[in-house]
């Protein structure tokens, strides 16, 4: 386990994770196996987009243990079929005790649904273009911030397109777990793969927002 200020933490598997990752078999698979990890879909990073809109002064461990349930309350987070939620499915999300249950983070991803819907751009490619692929390995956890210059400039680019709950800080959450950045702690045993993938499906348009 990490001590209060170790970036490391080192698994009953001997393996080297951030030190969230180690918090729990949650976490650590979450880590392993998704955070990240190139998101391209328009649909995937809409549900990303939304989970950390929830996530909101919550535990991130809340939502994945709720995943599963705000897929099937969100039809699988298909942007198509999210913009034709109504007052009814208002209703029915907040009697929903297998999701968070707060009328303004359900309303925001209805509309974030129609948003991202009636975009000029694919959102993958809005997204993408606001990409750091190639940053500096962090070393401690004081080298990982909780905004940037890139996601105050999505941010803004996204309230004025019609996006709500997607502050700064929401915004590079979903950023870090997109793969739009890799912030892996150096020596952490998956930051060497996480950052190949990256390479591999960054678009040449990355970083062309800012």
């Amino acid at each position: 386990m990490p001590t209060p200020t170790s970036a490391l933490a080192i698994g009953p598997d001997g393996r080297r994770r951030c030190w969230w990752g180690a918090g729990s078999p949650e976490y650590a698979a979450y880590h392993d196996e998704e955070w990240g990890r190139p998101v391209v879909g328009d649909d995937e990073l809409f549900e990303r987009l939304c989970l950390e809109g929830f996530q909101s002064g919550l535990s991130w461990i809340t939502i994945l243990r709720k995943r599963e349930n705000f897929r099937r309350a969100f039809a699988g987070f298909r942007i198509e079929a999210v913009v034709r939620f109504g007052e009814r499915d208002v209703n029915r999300l907040l009697g929903d005790a297998g999701i968070v249950r707060n009328r303004m983070k359900i309303e925001a991803a209805i509309e974030n649904a129609r948003a991202a819907a009636s975009l000029d751009v694919p959102l993958s490619e809005l997204v993408w273009s606001y990409a750091e692929p190639r940053r500096r390995a962090p070393r401690a956890r004081a080298d990982i911030p909780a905004i940037t210059p890139a996601s105050t400039a999505l941010s803004k680019d996204l309230k004025k397109r019609g996006f709500s709950f997607v502050g700064p800080t929401t915004v590079y959450a979903t950023m870090q777990a997109c793969g739009l950045v890799n912030d892996h702690i150096s020596g952490c045993h998956v930051r060497g793969e996480v950052q190949r993938a990256i390479r591999k499906a960054t678009p040449a348009r990355a970083g062309s927002g800012r």
